[in-house]
C-alpha cells in the first residue's frame, strides 16, 4: 500500500467576480462513496447554479470520474480532475459549488475558477502520503531516549506508541528494506548498547 490523498476532509470557499465557489475534498474508499457524497452536498446546495465534480479512487487511480453539472463542456468537471491528477492524488473526491453572481467568465475564466478551487483547496488541507509500513520496537533507558530525537531528526522518522515504564519502549515504522540498517544505524548511534526487534505493520499518514 502506498498512496497519496488529502490529509483531511474539507471545505474551502472563495468568491471570484461575485461567483461563489465552495470546494467540498472528501477521502472516500470507493467509486460509490464518491457518489453519494456527490449528492449529498447537491443536497445541500439545491439553490445553488452548479455542483461540479471529480474523483480518483484505487491505489493506483484507476477509476476516474468528473461531471460539468451544466457548465460548458469541459469547462469545470476535467480541470478539477486534471489538478487531483497533477497532485497526485486517489481515494478523493473534489465538490465545488457555484453560487453565480451575475457576471460571466468565459469558459477560460471558469477553468481557472474551477480548478482553482480545487487546487486552493488541497493547499490549505494539506496532503499525506499512505503507506504500509514495518515495526521497529526500540528499547531505551531514559538517559538514552533523552537524545533520542537527534536520531528521529537525523533519520526523519517519527516516533509512534511510546511507553514510559522501567524503561521507555517505542516504535518507528519505515520501509521493509529500510529495517536492517536502521538497526545498524541505532547501534552505532548508541555505541552498540540498545535493543530493538521488528514488530508488526502499521498503515502510516506521513504529511507530505
Amino acid at each position: 500500500m502506498d498512496y497519496k490523498t488529502i490529509a483531511n476532509d474539507g471545505i474551502v470557499e472563495e468568491e471570484i467576480k461575485k461567483s461563489r465557489f465552495i470546494c467540498h475534498l472528501k477521502r472516500i474508499s470507493n467509486e460509490e462513496e464518491g457518489r453519494e457524497y456527490i449528492a449529498q452536498i447537491k443536497k445541500e446546495h439545491h439553490k445553488a447554479n452548479h455542483s461540479c465534480s471529480a474523483m480518483i479512487v484505487g491505489e493506483d487511480g484507476q477509476i476516474k470520474r468528473s461531471s460539468d453539472d451544466g457548465e460548458p463542456s469541459g469547462t469545470a468537471g476535467v480541470p478539477m480532475l486534471t489538478v487531483l491528477e497533477k497532485q497526485g492524488l486517489t481515494n478523493v473526491v473534489a465538490v465545488v459549488t457555484r453560487y453565480f453572481g451575475g457576471i460571466k467568465l468565459g469558459a477560460g475564466g471558469l477553468i481557472r475558477a474551477y480548478s482553482g478551487s480545487v487546487a486552493h483547496a488541497i493547499e490549505e488541507i494539506g496532503r499525506v502520503d499512505v503507506k504500509e509500513l514495518t515495526g521497529l520496537t526500540v528499547e531505551l533507558t531514559y538517559s538514552q531516549y533523552q537524545v533520542f530525537s537527534n536520531f528521529l531528526e537525523k533519520e526523519g522518522i517519527q516516533e509512534f506508541d511510546t511507553t514510559f515504564l522501567s524503561d521507555v519502549s517505542t516504535t518507528l515504522f519505515v520501509e521493509e528494506s529500510e529495517i536492517e540498517r536502521l538497526g545498524q544505524e541505532l547501534t552505532e548511534f548508541y555505541q552498540g548498547k540498545v535493543n530493538y526487534k521488528k514488530s508488526g505493520k502499521k498503515i502510516v499518514e506521513i504529511p507530505i
